[in-house]
């Protein structure tokens, strides 16, 4: 993620928490993260993981739709969200040998509907960019697949991610030779 995007990610939760009289402490609560890592996110120190950032907007009881509003990046407006594999941040639960975790998803579920499928597309599988009414999440199982965004093209492998509005016009291409999965988790929230 660049500079920029994350120090206006970082300003907007720190103006949200503040906004809503919420300690540091509180949100990280709220959040189920340290409140240590809040503070590294809100001075621009460190980029949280895509769930993690949306715990946190959650819990600032924000709509994702008006937490992103009017994010830019390279001056336009910043819809989505790429995390690579190599970026992601191993944990231990406990103290076994042999356990590896990453996280890939915690979210707390209120007023809104979680679908969660997998997606196989075949070798050149193909069909118009189409637009859905919920966040989508992203997480690439296997192959290589080209994700269209109008005229913009992203290149996702097997162990990237991303979270993006799918109120924008998208699809993805398998331009591989083998089956690509995905595993998909749409977050479609409830209009009060």
């Amino acid at each position: 993620m660049e500079d920029d995007v994350l120090i206006q990610i970082s300003n907007r939760i720190k103006d949200r928490r503040r906004e809503k009289n919420i300690t540091v402490q509180e949100l990280a609560s709220r959040a189920n993260v340290s409140k240590g890592l809040i503070s590294q996110i809100e001075n621009s120190r460190t980029v949280p993981s895509l769930i993690v950032l949306i715990d946190i907007i959650k819990s600032l009881e924000i709509d994702l739709n008006i937490f992103f509003k009017d994010i830019k990046y390279n001056g336009k407006e910043f819809p989505l969200l790429i995390r690579r594999k190599e970026a992601y941040e191993h944990f231990e639960k406990e103290d076994a040998i042999g356990f590896n975790y990453q996280r890939i998803f915690t979210q707390s579920i209120k007023k809104s509907t979680i679908d969660i499928v997998i997606l196989d597309l075949e070798p050149g599988a193909q069909r118009p960019q189409i637009q859905t009414e919920a966040f989508e999440y992203k997480y690439i199982l296997n192959g290589c697949i080209d994700y269209h965004f109008g005229e913009e093209v992203y290149s996702l492998k097997q162990g990237d991610s991303m979270l993006f509005d799918g109120r924008m016009p998208h699809t993805p291409k398998n331009l591989g030779k083998e089956k690509a999965s995905m595993l998909v988790i749409y977050f479609f929230e409830e209009i009060s």
